[in-house]
């Protein structure tokens, strides 16, 4: 432990565990630390008991639920778009040699208190209950200009600046109603709330793109991917990769205490009267409290349920967005499915997660148009955790810190968060 190393790296969250894997990839020597005696942080995943004793305070989950090795529940749950960041980062790694992945089933949206597919393309869009008439033709009127459009070439652009142009001015050429903004902005683009309209249309048509384009990857009915047994296997995967390029990984370390030297500046990490001695240190939030602070919280139900979302064709995995206006909210709803054909419950049982940004003292009331859509519920689970961002100036002290998971269910903010450290460190 008493050496000396490029980059110390805390927790063993997806973000910490990714990033480890780039560094070593990178050539940096690389010590990967946590205190826990498991991998994943706030990403793990839990069996039966572990998530028995987490919520109920006791390791006797009833027998009819099945084999408690049978649940991979995690406790971030995320699908990947399948051409987004993450997977692009997952096979310029070779990390997907570790993991198998499967398409997800189902992409929904909630509109005026039902559940539509979300129409992705031009022709889904002239079947979609979701607009009449003469909205659908406006729509695929729109589609067809964002399907076209390439930043590289002017012709596309149809004389249109869209690093200039507002979203709202772009939809507002096109005539769309409020109701099909809602679902673009939030089932398409993936927008968290609605400051994008008054932002460059330039990054919602791209979002708009990356979902056609992962949605044509594997031809599924969704343009998200999930890995087989659960996101625990991807910090797994992202060690295996540091391991291999010479990455030191060491569990179960208590108390690790991050050292400064005179000017402020990181100079090691301290665990059970140890040090060892580095230049910059990576780390989650909870290793660094003193630079970091509160921006919000998270609220999530985690049910165990015998059967599929009603309305959603029966899939065995499914997102459904659940847009803020269509609420009355100032954030939008996700509710995310997966089931025995993931390999995360035993066969029969089905897995559903409501989680959105925590706007009041009471979640559980909060979390209700979510959990209102999932039915019959064999077993359910509240939780509710904080969302911290650095405020530090890595610049300064050589410490970089990620930002909290967010109530999303796809990964696209996490990786880019990920992405923008390493280009730091």
């Amino acid at each position: 432990m008493d050496e000396e190393y490029d980059v110390i790296v805390l927790g063993t969250g997806l973000k910490e565990c990714i990033l480890s894997g780039l560094l070593s990839v990178d050539g940096l020597k690389v010590l990967h630390m946590d205190r826990n005696d498991y991998y994943g942080g706030d990403s793990t995943s839990l069996n039966l008991n572990q998530l028995w004793k987490r919520f109920r305070g006791e390791d006797k989950p009833p027998a009819h639920l099945g084999a408690s090795r049978d649940y991979n529940v995690d406790m971030v749950p995320k699908f990947m778009m399948a051409n987004g960041t993450l997977v692009r980062t997952l096979i310029h790694t070779d990390v997907t040699k570790y993991l198998s992945f499967k398409a997800v089933d189902g992409s929904y949206v909630f509109s005026k208190g039902k559940i539509h597919k979300v129409p992705a393309t031009d022709m889904e869009a002239l079947k979609s209950p979701l607009m009449g008439l003469f909205e659908k033709r406006r729509a695929r009127n729109f589609f067809i200009y964002v399907q076209d459009y390439n930043e590289a070439d002017p012709k596309t652009h149809q004389g249109l600046d869209l690093t200039t142009m507002t979203t709202r001015e772009l939809i507002a050429k096109y005539g769309l109603s409020d109701d099909t903004v809602d679902f673009i902005g939030h089932a398409l683009a993936l927008h968290r709330d609605d400051r994008y309209l008054n932002e460059p249309a330039i990054d919602t048509v791209k979002r708009m793109k990356l979902y056609a384009e992962s949605l044509a990857r594997f031809q599924g009915g969704s343009p998200y991917i999930y890995p087989l047994y659960g996101l625990g296997e991807l910090p797994q995967g992202f060690a295996r990769l540091s391991a291999v390029y010479g990455g030191t990984y060491m569990l179960n370390k208590p108390d690790c205490k991050v050292e400064f030297d005179m000017e402020g500046k990181v100079c090691g990490v301290t665990s059970e009267g140890e040090t060892a001695k580095c230049k910059k240190v990576v780390c989650d939030p909870s290793y660094l409290p003193n630079k970091v602070r509160k921006i919000g919280k998270v609220a999530r139900a985690i049910a165990i349920m015998s059967h599929p979302i009603a309305n959603t064709n029966d899939s065995h995995s499914v997102q459904i967005i659940l847009p803020q206006k269509q609420l009355g909210r100032k954030s939008d709803m996700y509710v995310f499915c997966c089931s025995y054909t993931h390999n995360v419950a035993p066969k029969g049982k089905f897995i559903a997660f409501v989680s959105t940004e925590a706007e009041t003292d009471n979640p559980q009331s909060e979390l209700k148009p979510g959990i209102d859509l999932l039915g019959q519920v064999d077993e359910l689970f509240f939780d509710i955790y904080d969302r911290y961002e650095p405020v530090n100036e890595p610049s300064l002290d050589n410490c970089f810190v990620s930002t909290s998971y967010d109530a999303t269910t796809h990964f696209e903010t996490t990786v880019t968060d990920v992405l923008n450290i390493d280009a730091m460190v």
